[in-house]
């Protein structure tokens, strides 16, 4: 009797078969196949939530255009700075400020204003803060009139597009000047220079901001920029807040967290470079995905989450990391905006998930929902980012796309894990007999577990399938936890889809656990390939069935 353990996806893959001439023939898992697994803690169903699409283009809830020009003409400021000023930050939507950072503080509605700005600006306009709050029309008046005081009392020509800078500059809060200098000119500048468009989710036209021809008055401070270190489409923007991971496997990358800034994206990188602020993150994408940001290497620990990590907030994922510091062992991707928006820009989303997959095929990450995580999953107890719009169906897709294929490793990679939920079963899946039992108990494994079974000179071992469309020499990997009671020259057999042996190869499973060790080079055949770890050898102990690579 055989088991293709855990996996609702294979409810799909029976019902509705694979196709003989795109993939070839699945091999027959016979009449006594068990979908469930009595042994091991069954994975909760992360919740879900309706994915929508992310957006091609700017889309808000309100027709903003009159409150804009009634808002400006009322304090006498510039009706397209405050719109561009209002897009840079959140995309025209009415945001809920939300503590990412601490200390950073909150920002609140179209303008991002902090919470010191939202009262002194409805002071200023005579409405309630709780308007300045909720309220659209409020809110920009609130804002206008605290851009009016400050115009005032930095006596620039009100007439003057470009002289609006230093006010623009001054109510951004932001403290780094080369972060100023970017959202100054590349942010709020480059919006007035491009212009823009919104509709509502009718379609009605919600927001007209119309090219201008205007530089800002205000100093441009380049910094010299190289690749970052660990992603070639990254510009290296290095933080101090930083320390090295522990040693061992809890140190080792096994997930992605997902944050959003609650903040710009300039304002974002901003902050986690600075020494004071204590916090940072491996990257920062921007609000249209054209620029990441990469500040802390991937092999270090960046300090991104506060919360220790608890596996009943992972679906029973990995407990043995219970109690340890999220930081350990994650690697942390924070994106301009804010966890309250109703949607994200499909930029930002592309960005990200081509960013995704190249560390989940550098650090052998699955790509899934219990190794890419969102910050209020982890730390339910005070952050809810990337809040409830994120389009999760729609980012995993892609980035499994970019990798071309489900589960850890991508491009020409397959990587079938010991559980077949973190597999594509139309690329990959383990399939083991009874006698074989699954365990959490050693540190170091890949995924949420691996399989032992005792030796015996028996036909009984763990098989791993991968599938390729043609035949290609391809190179194997192996991970396993390494124990005293391993045994010291596990057998794995590499066969071709027509069963034919193309390699034998024996490892000492007691030493070199929690990475991937190479098998060997061995020649494949289209169709339905195996990589088997088997029970027949001769040393006392146990064989360890936990992932496969082949690459």
């Amino acid at each position: 009797m055989f088991r293709r353990i855990r996996s609702t996806a294979l409810l799909a893959v029976l019902g509705l078969g694979l196709s003989a001439c795109a993939m070839g023939e699945a091999p027959d898992l016979g009449a006594g196949v068990e979908l469930g697994d009595e042994q091991a803690t069954p994975l909760l169903p992360i919740e879900e939530v309706v994915d929508e699409p992310a957006d091609a283009r700017v889309v808000v809830g309100d027709v903003l255009d009159p409150m804009f020009t009634e808002a400006a003409s009322t304090y006498n400021v510039p009706q397209e700075l405050l719109q561009a000023v209002a897009f840079t930050q959140t995309r025209w939507q009415m945001v809920v400020g939300e503590e990412e950072f601490e200390g950073a503080g909150t920002r609140h509605g179209l303008l991002a204003l902090t919470a010191e700005q939202l009262e002194e600006g409805a002071a200023l306009a005579e409405v309630s803060l709780e308007a300045a709050h909720n309220d659209p029309m409020a809110h920009l008046l609130a804002g206008a009139a605290l851009f009016s005081a400050a115009a005032e009392a930095q006596g620039i020509d009100r007439g003057d597009l470009a002289s609006w800078a230093p006010v623009v500059a001054e109510l951004s809060g932001i403290e780094g000047e080369l972060g100023l200098s970017q959202y100054i000119h590349e942010g709020v500048y480059e919006t007035l220079r491009q212009g823009m468009t919104a509709y509502t989710a009718d379609g009605d036209v919600a927001v007209v901001l119309e090219a201008a021809n205007v530089d800002a008055d205000f100093e441009r401070t380049l910094e010299p920029l190289a690749a970052g270190p660990d992603y070639a489409d990254s510009v290296w923007r290095p933080s101090p807040n930083y320390n090295s991971r522990p040693s061992g496997s809890i140190g080792d990358p096994a997930m992605v967290v997902i944050h959003t800034c609650e903040g710009s994206y300039s304002s974002c990188w901003s902050w986690l470079t600075n020494s004071a602020s204590g916090v940072s993150a491996h990257y920062v994408v921007n609000e249209s995905g054209s620029q990441i940001s990469q500040l802390v290497r991937e092999s270090q620990r960046a300090w991104h989450i506060g919360a220790s990590y608890q596996c009943s907030n992972n679906s029973s994922v990995d407990c043995w990391r219970n109690g340890y510091s999220s930081n350990h062992f994650t690697i942390g991707i924070e994106h301009g905006g804010f966890a309250s928006q109703s949607s994200f820009p499909s930029g930002q989303i592309d960005a990200s998930a081509r960013l995704v997959c190249d560390i989940t095929r550098d650090q052998g990450i699955p790509r899934d929902r219990y190794h890419i995580v969102s910050h209020g999953q982890l730390q339910p107890y005070n952050r809810t980012d990337p809040g409830p719009n994120w389009p999760w169906t729609t980012y995993l897709n892609k980035i499994n796309s970019y990798c071309g294929s489900g589960g850890g490793g991508g491009g020409g990679e397959i990587v079938i894990d010991s559980n077949n939920n973190n597999n594509n079963t139309s690329l990959g899946y383990v399939q083991v007999s009874s006698n074989w039992t699954s365990s959490a108990n050693v540190s170091g494994y890949y995924g949420t577990g691996y399989w032992w079974a005792s030796t015996q000179s028996v036909s009984d071992g763990a098989v791993f399938y991968f599938y390729l469309p043609s035949a290609a020499t391809k190179t194997v990997d192996a991970w396993w936890t390494a124990a005293s009671d391993r045994s010291s020259s596990a057998p794995f057999v590499m066969q071709n889809a027509s069963g034919s042996g193309v390699g034998t190869v024996y490892r000492d499973q007691r030493t070199n656990g929690g990475r991937w060790n190479t098998l060997g080079t061995f020649n494949f055949s289209a169709g339905w390939n195996k990589v088997i770890v088997s029970r027949w050898t001769g040393a006392d102990g146990v064989v360890i069935a936990d992932a496969v690579r082949v690459r």
